[in-house]
């Protein structure tokens, strides 16, 4: 029996069955309102159904267009590179104070002597930013670096940071940082990919390729892998002895069966993507050796990527990259330094930091310097940082194991406070302390510089919205001039 409902509102479900049929009319006006909202999205920013990379417009007004990530695989030492601790020096040989409390590591090393920093600290630039000895080409750009020092993760172990720090999450399967960017925004080459990576020719990722994978997103946005000479791609070169012409019509009639077939399936995402991915491959035989054939750059310039030196050769060819990638238009570009191992300093820092530091420390302030005097720093956001710090505790006597509670990752260009430390671990760099950063929150402050409210920027999957930064992330205005 109905009863009298003295609100004023509906009145209450009678039975089961009304129930579900308005329960199901509120779930079907949830579906329409997300897909109008996509419509909407592809409707504003000139995207269109058969064009997954087409050009998008952010959320607000940016101030980075584009993404170069410096990923130093491994894990560098935070306490020998960006975080001085004078006490660190003062209690070196000792073991940890009992008031730091337990400390979750991998290897127990928690009651081993503190080491000290391996090379001094100076302050570089008017800004007076702190670097040690380690870097002294980085520490030249001092005032154009913001050190966030409070930054710190959840997991000890590498392949789980690594995919935290790529995907928002220690699981795989999410989408990396660089597939939310080409989602978002697309390319601004459709002869190029969006999203571009450039592992360590030595040896692969802790992790593997799912640190830049696409995830539930359309596949077209995962990461594209290059690598430097004459075949960037591999693969990519059609066959010996097939002339153009037949290449063409081969490829012409495929695409026409192609497109026939997804128009019957209503426009499939990962059909959709599928052919996306076919076609700029063709697409990219001809722009990709071009990227890659360096004949128009100077001599001064590679000099100043270091690709005359052996031991910067190497890395100072994927920065100069880097540049050509992001100038045709590439929006998000990541290169690794270090292999199966690379930063991870267990048994000696000094020996570990002194190569690695070697090898990319002049290559980096030679992009910077490009970047800035191209005026490309203006718009151009690049991240420096690995997956995880280092202990301050000693492990084999010169050693320094994996840290996630207290690390620095650094920003520079496209907005960002520069000459400026921001947050801080505890006096001997164990734990981040003072405006604490989490990786839920580096990702937000990223995507705001894109120009995104990380909230907003969303993809339906599994019955829910879903995003980078899952239910958590603040923006950290602090870091933006």
């Amino acid at each position: 029996m109905s009863q009298l409902n003295p609100s004023g509102s509906q009145p209450p479900f009678s039975s089961r069955r009304d129930f579900l049929w308005k329960a199901g009319g509120g779930i079907g006006g949830i579906a329409l309102t997300t897909l109008l909202g996509q419509e909407t999205l592809q409707a504003s920013s000139g995207a269109s159904a058969v064009n997954p990379l087409g050009s998008r417009q952010p959320h607000f007004p940016a101030r980075a267009k584009r993404v170069i990530y410096l990923f130093m695989h491994g894990g560098p030492s935070h306490v020998d590179l960006f975080d001085p601790k004078p006490d660190l020096i003062k209690y070196a040989g000792q073991p940890l104070p009992e008031s730091f409390g337990n400390v979750m590591t991998r290897r127990a090393v928690a009651k081993n002597p503190l080491l000290p920093p391996l090379r001094p600290f100076r302050k570089h630039g008017e800004s007076g930013l702190e670097i040690s000895g380690f870097l002294p080409e980085m520490a030249k750009h001092a005032d154009d670096l913001c050190v966030i020092r409070g930054c710190h993760g959840d997991s000890v172990n590498h392949p789980q940071s690594v995919y935290q720090m790529n995907t928002g999450s220690i699981l795989m399967g999410r989408p990396s940082l660089g597939s939310w960017v080409s989602y978002g925004l697309g390319t601004e080459n459709q002869n190029m990919p969006a999203f571009v990576v450039m592992p360590d020719p030595r040896g692969g990722v802790k992790g593997g390729p799912p640190a830049w994978g696409s995830g539930y997103l359309p596949a077209v946005h995962q990461g594209t892998t290059m690598r430097p000479g004459a075949n960037p791609i591999l693969n990519l070169s059609p066959p010996p002895g097939m002339a153009k012409d037949t290449q063409q019509n081969t490829l012409g009639f495929i695409q026409k069966q192609n497109r026939e077939h997804l128009a019957q399936r209503d426009y499939q995402d990962e059909l959709q993507a599928r052919i996306a991915s076919y076609e700029l491959a063709y697409r990219m035989q001809s722009a990709a050796p071009d990227l890659v054939d360096f004949r128009g750059e100077s001599e001064a310039t590679k000099r100043l990527y270091g690709m005359d030196l052996p031991h910067t050769r190497e890395f100072g060819t994927r920065c100069l990259l880097a540049r050509r990638m992001i100038e045709r238009g590439v929006r998000f570009v990541q290169l690794y330094s270090g292999d199966t191992n690379g930063w991870d300093a267990h048994k000696d820092v000094d020996d570990n930091h002194t190569e690695y530091c070697a090898a990319t420390d002049l290559p980096v302030s030679g992009l910077l310097t490009d970047l800035k005097q191209r005026g490309l720093l203006e718009d151009t956001l690049v991240i420096w940082g690995g997956e995880f710090g280092r202990m301050p505790m000693s492990e084999k006597g010169k050693g320094r194991d994996h840290n996630p509670w207290g690390y620095s990752v650094v920003l520079a260009g496209a907005g960002v406070r520069g000459g400026y430390a921001h947050g801080a671990t505890d006096a001997v760099g164990l734990r981040a302390e003072k405006d604490k950063v989490h990786v839920h929150d580096l990702h937000a402050t990223l995507l705001h510089l894109l120009g995104f409210d990380h909230e907003q920027l969303t993809f339906f999957h599994g019955g829910k919205e879903e995003r980078l930064t899952d239910v958590f992330g603040s923006v950290v205005k602090e870091v933006m001039a």
